[in-house]
C-alpha cells in the first residue's frame, strides 16, 4: 500500500512537470510571436516610410524639372512622378483647398502662355457665357455666403463685374439668394449661382471670396455648363513612391500666383493707385 502512494505521488509530479513545461513553452512561443510581429510591423513601417519619402522626392523634382519624369532609384526605392494642368481642358474644377471666412479662391479663363505670359496661344482661353459656382460643404449649418468677381478686359482696359450672394440675406449689401445643392466631379455642395457673362468681352478670371464661415473652411468649384473649356488652373503632380512591398501615393497642386488684392482696389481707382 505504501509503495502504490509513491508511485501514485510520482506521476502526480511527472504530470505537473509536463503541465508547467506546457505552460513555459505557449509563454515562450507568445514572446516570439509578438517579437516576430513587432519586428515585421516594425519593418513594414520602416519599408511605408522609405517609400513615401520617395514620393516626396518624386513631387519636389517633378516641381523642379516639369513634365516627363521618369522611374528614379533612391537608395533601393523608387518613385515615379507625373505632371498634369490641373483642370486643363475641362468644363469643371473643384478648387483644391477649403477656404474660411475671407478667403478667396480664383478660376481662370484666360491661359498662361509658357513664356509666362497671359494670353490664347499655348492653350485655349474660355470663351462660354456663363458658368456655375458652387459653395459650402453638403448639407452645412454653416451657411457661409459668397462675393463672386468677374474681371474682363476692355481694350486696354480691366474692368470687374461682381455680385454678392448669401443664402441668409442681410449679411451684406445688394446681396442675391443663391439656389441650393450642386454636384461637380462628384462633389456636393450645398449653395450654387448660374453666372451669365452677356455683356462681359475678354474674360481673365473669376474670384470667389467665401464669407462668415469663421470655424469651418469650405470647398468652391466652377462648371461651365458645357459652354467652353477652361485653360490650366495650375499643375497637379501624382507621386507614388516604393520600396519593398510598400507604396506610397502623394498628391500636389501647384495653382498659378493669385493677382494681389490691390488689384481690385485699382480697377474702382478713377485715377490710378499710385505710391
Amino acid at each position: 500500500m505504501h509503495f502504490r502512494n509513491r508511485k501514485n505521488q510520482s506521476g502526480q509530479a511527472v504530470l505537473i512537470v509536463l503541465l508547467s513545461l506546457s505552460v513555459v513553452l505557449i509563454v515562450i512561443l507568445y514572446i516570439l510571436s509578438r517579437s516576430i510581429t513587432d519586428i515585421s510591423l516594425s519593418s513594414k513601417e520602416e519599408d511605408s516610410l522609405r517609400a513615401f519619402s520617395a514620393a516626396e522626392a518624386g513631387i519636389e523634382r517633378a516641381l523642379v524639372i516639369g513634365n516627363n519624369i521618369p522611374s528614379t532609384g533612391l537608395n533601393d526605392a523608387t518613385f515615379n512622378a507625373t505632371v498634369t494642368g490641373f483642370a486643363q481642358g475641362s468644363t469643371s474644377a473643384v478648387f483644391p483647398i477649403p477656404l474660411k471666412s475671407g478667403e478667396s479662391a480664383i478660376f481662370w479663363f484666360i491661359g498662361h502662355n509658357a513664356d509666362g505670359t497671359l494670353g490664347c496661344t499655348t492653350e485655349s482661353c474660355f470663351t462660354g457665357n456663363q458658368a456655375r459656382f458652387c459653395w459650402g460643404d453638403d448639407n452645412t449649418t454653416d451657411n457661409p455666403a459668397v462675393e463672386i468677381s468677374i474681371y474682363y478686359k476692355v481694350g486696354s482696359e480691366y474692368r470687374i463685374h461682381r455680385k454678392m450672394l448669401d443664402p441668409l440675406g442681410g449679411r451684406t449689401s445688394n446681396n442675391d439668394a443663391p439656389g441650393i445643392n450642386c454636384q461637380i466631379n462628384g462633389e456636393n455642395f450645398e449653395y450654387n449661382d448660374t453666372y451669365s457673362f452677356a455683356g462681359l468681352s475678354n474674360l481673365q478670371f473669376a474670384t470667389v471670396k467665401i464669407l462668415y464661415n469663421d470655424t469651418i473652411a469650405h470647398k468652391v468649384a466652377i462648371d461651365t455648363l458645357g459652354t467652353g473649356n477652361l485653360p490650366s488652373q495650375g499643375v497637379k503632380v501624382n507621386s507614388n513612391g516604393s520600396f519593398a512591398d510598400a507604396n506610397r501615393s502623394i498628391e500636389v497642386y501647384q495653382l498659378h500666383p493669385e493677382i494681389p488684392p490691390i488689384f481690385a482696389n485699382v480697377l474702382y481707382s478713377g485715377s490710378g493707385i499710385t505710391k
